[in-house]
């Protein structure tokens, strides 16, 4: 399908990626102003973030298949409608349930919209080189949101108010939806398929069991009650899901889609990635606050040269792909990613400021290398009407890769400093984490280099999934 407007198309793609990473990168930065005026304890302002990422982990999957039956288009407008919805809740919550039902009703739209976003492009763009220069200025509005959320957002929480951040998003949400409805043709691919209810119950128990584990361990304690009680969940829920999805014909997941290396590839890659970069994005803020004694605003700045080197390394990124092909240039950005992260590792309460800002433009640009094409040979490794079920797939090995980075990595952390993060063991901790971080992207150059060919961003002709 190549739509008549394959510009606008890209700008409606854009928009849903840039909505939704905008949202994380301030409502992580306004959390504690939003449990303030709330009167939320801890465990609630955690919630402010979980209850929207535990949804998102646990619908990905939901999504692609959902968009492969039902219509992407149809289904990338209801994200983004679901998510003005709960944006619009958060903005006026009156106290901390409400704002954790909005959170998960953005979580939702979330899990709808992105993946749906990745297949309007690759549908809009079949001929390999457009869609390679798309989906670099796709991938680069990920590192436009951070570079536009730690500083607009830290100035509207502290001019406007929390609840400022919540109304920004919403021009932009009805903004997608008239260019998804205006400029996007409806596609779907339901023949063989059909509504896969229990391998999809069985993918969200596995999925929000292990994430609820993951991220509640370091909190709850990784022997209390209800994280073995959500391991076990993810447990049986990943054991029955497997089961069903052998047995069903046209399910959720079609296991031959794994055969074909460059996907099974790509999607260790994109887990590889995210669990060394959300563990940089959740310690790197806290070194500069605890140990240098910046404001969080500050701390937003200086974070700065590693989404801005994203954003221009991503503008180029399609021609990089088409000059060296994506093997080299996903190896490549794995190495970056895993070296800039391996000297933040080494940095200490005294380090020049220059040597820290090189260290995350370094890891910048790994990222503007990798993100394009990682997504680009998932898609275009699969049969074309497995597109939604490929781009859900991938999104999931991300989740999942920045779920177990934040709670691995962190728990690693905390071991050395700690779960008040003490200065004393801050360093320590820091270096082991962010190690172990970059030797995890320096494994996904590894799989880049011994899985992915020249030609694995090219299109399967006439595959057939079952």
């Amino acid at each position: 399908m190549q739509g008549k407007h394959p510009g606008l198309v890209l700008l409606a793609a854009s928009l849903g990626v840039l909505i939704a990473q905008v949202d994380t990168s301030v409502v992580n930065l306004a959390v504690k102003a939003i449990g303030a005026d709330l009167g939320s304890t801890v465990s609630g302002m955690q919630w402010t973030i979980d209850a929207y990422n535990l949804l998102y982990a646990a619908l990905l999957l939901t999504a692609g298949a959902l968009g492969d039956l039902y219509g992407r288009r149809r289904l990338f407008a209801c994200g983004i409608a679901l998510f003005a919805a709960g944006s619009a809740i958060c903005a006026a919550a009156p106290n901390t349930a409400v704002m954790l039902a909005g959170r998960a009703l953005t979580g939702i739209g979330a899990a709808l919209e992105l993946p749906m976003s990745l297949v309007l492009l690759a549908l809009a763009y079949p001929e390999a080189r457009a869609r390679q220069r798309a989906l670099g200025i796709w991938a680069s509005c990920n590192g436009l949101a951070f570079i536009v959320g730690p500083t607009l957002g830290g100035l509207l929480v502290e001019t406007v108010g929390w609840r400022s951040i919540f109304y920004l998003v919403l021009p932009l949400c009805a903004a997608a939806l008239a260019l998804a409805w205006r400029a996007v043709e409806e596609s779907a691919s339901p023949q063989g398929r059909r509504l896969d209810l229990p391998g999809q119950l069985a993918a969200i128990a596995a999925l929000g069991g292990l994430a609820f584990a993951v991220i509640e361990g370091a909190h709850l304690g990784w022997s209390s009650v209800p994280v073995l009680l959500g391991a076990a969940l993810g447990a049986a829920g990943g054991l029955a899901f497997v089961l069903i999805e052998q047995r069903t014909q046209g399910g959720l997941v079609p296991f031959a889609l794994f055969r074909h290396r460059p996907f099974s590839a790509s999607l260790a890659i994109a887990g590889l990635m995210t669990f060394g970069m959300y563990a940089l994005l959740f310690l790197v803020p806290l070194y500069f606050q605890t140990l240098r004694g910046d404001a969080p605003l500050a701390a937003g700045i200086h974070l700065l040269p590693m989404p801005v080197a994203f954003f221009l390394v991503s503008q180029a990124s399609g021609r990089i792909v088409g000059a060296l092909g994506p093997r080299a240039t996903m190896a490549a950005g794995m190495a970056a990613m895993g070296a800039g992260e391996l000297a933040l590792a080494l940095v200490s309460a005294d380090t020049a400021y220059p040597a820290i800002g090189a260290a995350l433009a370094v890891v910048g640009v790994g990222l503007g290398l990798n993100t394009a094409p990682v997504n680009s040979v998932a898609v275009a490794s699969v049969p074309r009407e497995r597109s939604g079920t490929a781009s859900g797939l991938l999104n999931t090995a991300r989740m999942i890769g920045a779920t177990l980075g934040v709670a691995i990595l962190g728990a690693v952390f905390a071991h050395f400093a700690g779960q008040e993060g003490a200065t004393q063991g801050f360093l320590p901790g820091m270096r082991a984490a962010l190690g172990l971080g970059g030797l995890a992207e320096l494994a996904g150059a590894a799989v880049a280099l011994g899985w992915i060919r020249r030609d694995s961003a090219n299109p399967v002709p006439g595959a057939r999934a079952t």
